[in-house]
């Protein structure tokens, strides 16, 4: 049975949300809604984790928790999700400074 999905996509190959759309529709630039089966769910998501490259992605599907969906990410990002006594909240990082970048005093 069909069900609903959201990806949210950020500096993703044209080619990748070109795959996308096939199955979902791309409701602001980088955010495709679509409802398919999981089995189609899992393909899309297995593409965007191949392609992502230097982007980021993340996948929103309705799961059996208590929060009623999982969250799946692929791809560099400053939002990490993670489980919290069954609950999934998000962790913020900070960004990454280059090694030999030195701070004026």
């Amino acid at each position: 049975m069909p069900s609903l999905l959201v990806i949210a996509t950020t500096a993703v190959p044209d080619h990748l949300r070109g795959a996308l759309s096939r199955w979902t529709s791309e409701v602001v630039p980088g955010i495709f809604v679509g409802a398919v089966s999981a089995r189609v769910r899992d393909q899309l998501w297995q593409a965007v984790t191949e392609t992502v490259g230097d982007g980021a992605a993340l996948l929103v599907h309705p799961a059996d928790t208590e929060q009623g969906y999982a969250l799946r990410t692929a791809g560099t990002r400053r939002r990490t999700p993670i489980d919290f006594d069954g609950l999934t909240l998000i962790r913020m990082t900070g960004t990454h400074k280059a090694k030999n970048e030195q701070t004026p005093f």
